[in-house]
């Protein structure tokens, strides 16, 4: 094709616009905690961060939920959000069950719970709740079920279901490895359900930098091709799988961030600076 001037400007147009995909493609940082850092702290760790995690219930081991009505002050900071609700264990499933409650009744209670928790929030419909799985490998057919009915349910209710789950290969032996975001990816194909959004804990060195929170990695390196949020270093680290980045976390084994001394964190990676759309 002869490059005629108007030619040229279209060529010019293609490449600025090109150029601007690329930048807005870029690797966002983001950090999640049990307890919330405090107004300071998250004004001061913004320079750093684009994103932080938010929990629509009591975290992990806690007995209240220090995030409940922070929304609007975090949301005009500029933070993007990963909107988190704490599910329950396998035993905790298995003791519902005793008591007549199956884990399918289980998943969808809970998602009621949620869906409520976010209206309350101010969450906009559509936006991205991430159902937090702490156990790994693959899912038990209860646990399996519970999931799955949360996530129906929350989609079935207007936002857009999503998983916090291992990225961590398992060894299963006769060379069979799995990770629970694979398991869980593979059975939603199957029984033709929802999409479900991908939050992958993936802290083993490498592909993992360990505690580095200079610059985000490439969300390929994560090991899970369809992960919207690579979580890639934990506090406390985990001996077994981070002794090779041992020297990036602190001597206590967490992860901490110049701009909020004392309160360690854990590092999060994303292509989107809201990986839960909920601004």
């Amino acid at each position: 094709m002869r490059l005629t001037s108007r030619n040229f400007r279209w060529l010019l147009l293609a490449l600025t616009m090109g150029a601007g995909t690329l930048a807005h493609a870029q690797t966002q940082l983001g950090f999640d905690r049990n307890d919330y850092p405090g107004d300071a702290a998250m004004h001061a760790a913004k320079s750093r961060f684009a994103f932080t995690g938010y929990w629509l219930n009591n975290p992990p081991g806690a007995t209240k939920n220090t995030w409940a009505g922070k929304r609007e002050s975090i949301r005009a900071m500029g933070y993007g959000f990963l909107i988190l609700w704490n599910g329950k264990l396998d035993a905790q499933i298995k003791a519902n069950a005793k008591r007549g409650v199956t884990p399918q009744m289980l998943g969808k209670g809970e998602a009621v719970a949620a869906v409520a928790a976010a209206k309350r929030e101010g969450f906009p419909a559509g936006a991205v709740l991430f159902l937090d799985l702490e156990e790994g490998g693959r899912l038990l057919e209860e646990q399996r079920a519970y999931t799955l009915a949360w996530t129906e349910a929350v989609a079935a209710a207007g936002y857009t279901p999503g998983v916090y789950c291992s990225g961590q290969p398992v060894d299963e032996g006769g060379g069979v490895h799995i990770t629970t975001a694979d398991d869980i990816t593979a059975w939603v194909k199957k029984l033709h359900l929802h999409e479900v959004t991908l939050w992958v804990a993936q802290d083993a060195c490498g592909p993992a930098p360990g505690c580095v929170s200079t610059t985000a990695p490439k969300m390929a390196d994560s090991g899970t091709m369809n992960a919207t949020v690579w979580q890639f270093a934990q506090s406390p680290r985990r001996p077994e799988i981070t002794a090779s980045c041992a020297k990036t976390y602190a001597r206590d084994g967490n992860c901490y961030a110049a701009e909020m001394p004392g309160l360690h964190i854990d590092l999060n990676a994303s292509n989107s600076s809201d990986p839960s759309h909920g601004r």
